[in-house]
């Protein structure tokens, strides 16, 4: 197991992703015991990008199912190409064709839209990577027809009979906690919990993820964004926010921290006008003196 846990590390390393031990246990066990993995956690932490480095170390698919409200079945599973079936139909008028013979033909797997969960149980060679992303986002409705999929990994399309899947797709499932998701989803799943990153882990994934930076430049722009994390914020900005910004700087040839600059910048970092006036105010100066420290 360690060494597979290992492997699993420097696999996510590869793809430029900096990964932890609680991290690589939690996809090798759901690896191993082909269960789907429940990714919740901040947003911009870095929980969909577990699923796209997973199916590139794995060499697979990444199949993306994105969850909203109002998502449904037709949506998420499969439609009927219904232009496409009423042009066969016309094509056949005159043509003597029975109306069964016609009926059975325009309900065949040629004229079936396949949408992300029919992708992933009808995919054929490696088992793909299914990402369900912001679960939360979807409505209790959704979530139940969602559990009885995970679970058999099969569906039913009247026309055509049941669908099993011949190689089950590995899946991971991520969460913001916009709502509470219910126990029987989460009792079906292996659970991982990413929170924001530690100043070292963070500054290892600016390393990563903007090479070239200048050293002094990415320890201030992570001691900024660990202080800016204790401030009482509507939005707090997570990794995504943090190499925006990064590489925002980067490309304005900084070198260090500069006041106005990070004046001029911080849109990079804060989406709501509250958070941007209460920084840019009262608590910027503290902000850049405690990432002045950093050297």
């Amino acid at each position: 197991m360690e060494r597979q846990i290992e492997r699993i590390l420097k696999l996510m390393e590869s793809g430029h992703y900096v990964a932890d031990r609680e991290i690589a246990t939690a996809l090798h066990l759901a690896i191993v015991l082909g269960k789907p993995l429940l990714v919740e956690g901040h947003a911009g932490v870095g929980k969909t990008e577990i699923a796209k480095v997973l199916a590139l170390t794995l060499e697979t698919d990444l199949i993306r199912l994105q969850c909203y409200e109002g998502l449904d079945a037709s949506t998420s599973l499969y439609e009927w190409n219904y232009s496409k079936q009423m042009l066969r139909i016309k094509l056949s008028e005159g043509s003597g064709q029975e109306t069964a013979q016609r009926e059975q033909e325009i309900f065949s797997e040629s004229f079936l839209l396949k949408r992300p969960l029919l992708q992933a149980i009808t995919h054929n060679g490696r088992r793909p990577v299914l990402l369900v992303d912001e679960v939360d986002r979807s409505d209790e409705e959704f979530e139940s027809f969602l559990l009885e999929v995970l679970s058999d990994f099969q569906v039913t399309i009247p026309e055509l009979g049941t669908i099993r899947a011949t190689h089950r797709p590995y899946v991971i499932l991520t969460s913001n906690r916009f709502r509470d998701l219910s126990d029987a989803l989460r009792r079906r799943c292996l659970y991982l919990w990413i929170d924001y990153p530690t100043f070292e882990k963070e500054l290892r994934i600016v390393r990563t993820k903007v090479p070239g930076m200048n050293e002094r430049l990415a320890a201030q722009v992570c001691r900024f964004m660990q202080e800016t994390r204790r401030l009482h914020l509507a939005k707090v900005p997570g990794i995504a926010e943090t190499l925006d910004w990064a590489l925002a700087l980067t490309s304005l040839h900084q070198d260090a921290l500069d006041p106005e600059i990070v004046r001029e910048t911080l849109g990079c970092l804060f989406k709501d006008v509250d958070d941007l006036t209460k920084v840019k105010g009262e608590a910027l100066p503290g902000l850049l003196a405690a990432a002045s420290q950093s050297k």
